[in-house]
């Protein structure tokens, strides 16, 4: 276990079932000992979890085989989450926090394990794998050849795919679980209307718990 600074917090390295894991300590742990579990991407666009991390929630990483959300990989973060409420003491609950890919880890283990989950935060989450990676409609990447490497699974696999993370949608409202989504209006990489629209329609048309943020003339990234 290595011992380090981030963003000025205490973080400690280690490994879980194998995989690079990591656990970042707030100055003053609120009283609950809630935590937020970044589901991919751990560097990336940090400001949120900053933010969080100095109003007292830890914050923890468990690197996945790949960002393309394999059965694997979700079922080792629900032991990831039991392992850390027993071994630091964190509420039994986490927040995951998912951006682009990571948004369909976060949403898929959100569905498939709601007892590990107090709430959801996406941005620019994938939820429809037909629009990223396979670029079938208003978008369009170059991202299909990693996903097939990492999956399998090929375009006409994917047209009668009935796992996508929209799919789960109403395991996510019959769970109750809130969600929280930010996104840009001008996304090509992963369109808003193709993903996660899809996702806040179907939440308010049937009465689930959903903040959305809209961010004017932003793509994918922050």
């Amino acid at each position: 276990m290595a011992e380090s600074v981030w963003n000025g917090f205490k973080r400690i390295d280690f490994e879980f079932e194998g995989m690079d894991a990591i656990l970042v300590f707030p100055d003053t742990p609120n009283e609950n000992k809630n935590w937020l579990l970044k589901t991919e991407y751990f560097d990336s666009f940090p400001e949120y979890e900053i933010e969080m991390v100095k109003m007292g929630w830890h914050l923890a990483y468990l690197k996945n085989v790949t960002r393309w959300c394999l059965d694997e990989d979700i079922e080792r973060k629900k032991r990831f989450v039991d392992y850390l409420a027993k071994e630091f003491g964190l509420y039994k609950k986490c927040f995951p926090v998912g951006m682009s890919c990571g948004g369909m880890i976060a949403a898929k283990f959100a569905a498939d394990h709601p007892e590990c989950v107090s709430a959801i935060y996406l941005d620019a989450p994938v939820m429809n794998l037909l629009s990223c990676p396979a670029g079938i409609g208003v978008g369009g990447n170059d991202l299909f050849p990693d996903f097939f490497k990492a999956t399998g699974i090929t375009v006409s696999e994917l047209i009668n795919y009935r796992d996508n993370p929209i799919d789960k949608k109403e395991k996510l409202l019959k769970a109750n679980v809130p969600i929280i989504m930010v996104y840009g209006d001008s996304d090509d990489v992963v369109p808003y209307s193709e993903n996660g629209a899809i996702l806040e329609k179907y939440y308010r048309e049937n009465g689930g718990i959903i903040e959305t943020y809209g961010k004017e003339n932003c793509g994918h990234h922050p």
